[in-house]
């Protein structure tokens, strides 16, 4: 081949002179591909598959390389345009007969001729993905200069002009995609349909705009030498549609979920449903408030939830007794509820649960055969399985009106305690009292919750003061006929004054951990001495709204 190029020969013509008939009629029979990509994972595959199909390959660098050790026969670009990689390989395919081939309109006479003139053929297929540059930023001590390196160029423009003219050419970006495009031109002789090369478009445009977001996010969050601040000044999300659901929160809003392209492991977005109805809006909203408690500990436990607070939560040697003491809580706020457990679920376990009571949503790592057995008897329950792991969301969102609230996680956990009361703790109110603030970080503000011996008593949320929280708590274990004498309290933020703890003692609490920061914090301390009850300030609050 010269430095011209290949020349369009007699059937390449005809083809490109359909200018009597709309071109998005046609499905493209791929003749000639160009392939440079950063991820080699299943490249070899496809190149033998187009060879198959008689395509001709154009390639860059590292693929051309890696396709030539692997018997594909290829033309490298640099002998394709007469211009060889340059720049420590900054320019390779930013050329005319590169993008003349991708851009150039088949049906257009006036782009028939030009690309006739200066010995421009077409390119029909355009495999691409990207420098790694959120790999490459993940690193340790990137600096501004290695970052700025892997910020692809030629790919994305590519991309784009591929994606753009997708009437008349297919562009890859996703190594996932490789296999059912291979199925496909072997189905149809080498061909692509519109709808095929219309899909394919609309997910490399979204490519490349993710792309341009994580370099925008990362950039306009350091300054010129490189320093780092923690939120950028432009912040580019995107998410990916998982499933349109049924309805939002009532009947007359519509839905649907998203997820991240990479969600964190362990996470609700992470879930495999293998059994059950659809799930709706609610209860994916309550299945994360569920999971991101059970997650929590590290020994097993249940949590139950209903409208996006725990009603019921305890740790225990195995899930049935976990569940036990988590339903005995609030059985009648478990009905309808999220269940989850941070371990397996046996068939003791799944035959009381449907024995006691109606479940929306079960979450676990896994279900043992006699557990599927027994909730198959209640098909419509929605039983969904999640890694156990422990990745963290990057960061929380909150939409408001014309804007969005972002934060970091809260995954504070009490480090240190400081006593504050003439009476400590003893060692059981002690870890009571830590069971009972890690569980009050799930629950809406103001948050009380009374616990005893690894269980959750009484769970007061949602208040607009701390006192009328505390008095639902001490309510609702009486309603569900549980004492609180000896349990210790948890306080998600500080009691602003001593009614509260006067409620606490009423109700027979021994201990209280709150994280403390009150005007009157002296006035509760003198309070908590009065009746005897041992207080502990950790200093870091949890609202949940």
């Amino acid at each position: 081949m010269n430095a011209e190029g290949p020349q369009m020969n007699a059937e390449e013509r005809r083809r490109v002179f359909r200018s009597t008939v709309p071109s998005q009629s046609f499905p493209i029979r791929i003749r000639r591909a160009l392939l440079s990509v950063s991820d080699k994972e299943g490249i070899v595959e496809l190149a033998k598959a187009l060879l198959f199909h008689g395509v001709e390959i154009l390639s860059t660098g590292g693929t051309a390389q890696l396709l030539k050790l692997n018997g594909v026969v290829v033309t490298e670009v640099g002998d394709y345009t007469g211009f060889p990689e340059m720049m420590e390989g900054r320019v390779k395919t930013l050329h005319p007969k590169v993008h003349g081939g991708i851009l150039a309109r088949r049906d257009r006479p006036d782009h028939v001729r030009s690309m006739q003139q200066h010995g421009i053929a077409p390119i029909d297929m355009v495999v691409v993905n990207l420098y790694p540059f959120a790999k490459a930023v993940a690193k340790p001590g990137c600096t501004m200069e290695e970052a700025i390196e892997n910020i692809d160029i030629g790919g994305p423009a590519m991309v784009r002009a591929a994606a753009k003219n997708h009437a008349f050419v297919a562009v890859v970006t996703d190594p996932a995609d490789y296999l059912s495009i291979r199925e496909k031109m072997k189905a149809h002789e080498g061909a692509l349909s519109l709808e095929d090369r219309h899909a394919l478009a609309a997910k490399a445009f979204s490519h490349s705009a993710e792309y341009d977001g994580m370099i925008s996010n990362w950039l306009t969050a350091r300054d010129v030498q490189g320093e780092a601040r923690e939120f950028p000044d432009r912040l580019n999300l995107q998410f990916r549609l998982a499933q349109p659901l049924r309805y939002g929160e009532n009947p007359h809003q519509s839905a649907a979920f998203y997820v991240e392209r990479d969600p964190p492991p362990g996470t609700l977005a992470t879930f495999k449903q293998v059994q059950g109805k659809e799930l709706s809006y609610n209860n994916i909203a309550d299945a994360d408030a569920a999971w991101e408690c059970c997650r929590a500990f590290d020994v097993p436990a249940c949590v139950i939830v209903k409208h996006a607070n725990p009603c019921g939560v305890s740790i225990a040697d195995g899930t049935l007794d976990a569940y036990r003491n988590a339903f005995a809580t609030d059985p009648t706020s478990a009905f309808g509820g999220i269940i989850a457990f941070n371990r397996p679920v046996d068939g003791a376990t799944a035959a009381a649960i449907v024995e006691n009571q109606f479940v929306e949503v079960m979450i676990a790592p896994a279900y043992d055969a006699a557990a599927r057995k027994a909730f198959a008897a209640k098909k419509n329950v929605r039983l969904l399985e999640i890694a156990l792991e422990r990745g963290a969301n990057r960061l929380e969102t909150k939409r408001v009106g014309g804007g969005l609230l972002v934060q970091t996680p809260d995954q504070f956990d009490v480090a240190q305690m400081r006593v504050v009361t003439k009476r400590a703790p003893s060692e059981a109110e002690t870890n009571d009292l830590l069971f009972a603030f890690r569980v009050a970080r799930f629950v809406k503000s103001n948050a009380i919750v009374f616990c005893k011996d690894g269980r959750t008593l009484g769970v007061g949320a949602g208040q607009m003061s701390r006192v009328d929280s505390t008095r639902i708590a001490s309510i609702k274990a009486k309603n569900a006929g549980l004492s609180l004498r000896r349990s210790v309290v948890a306080s998600d933020a500080f009691f602003p004054f001593r009614d509260g703890l006067d409620v606490v003692a009423k109700a027979g609490a021994r201990a209280v951990i709150q994280p403390g920061g009150s005007l009157r914090d002296e006035e509760v301390i003198a309070a908590a001495d009065e009746h005897g009850i041992a207080m502990v300030f950790t200093g870091m609050r949890h609202f949940r709204h």
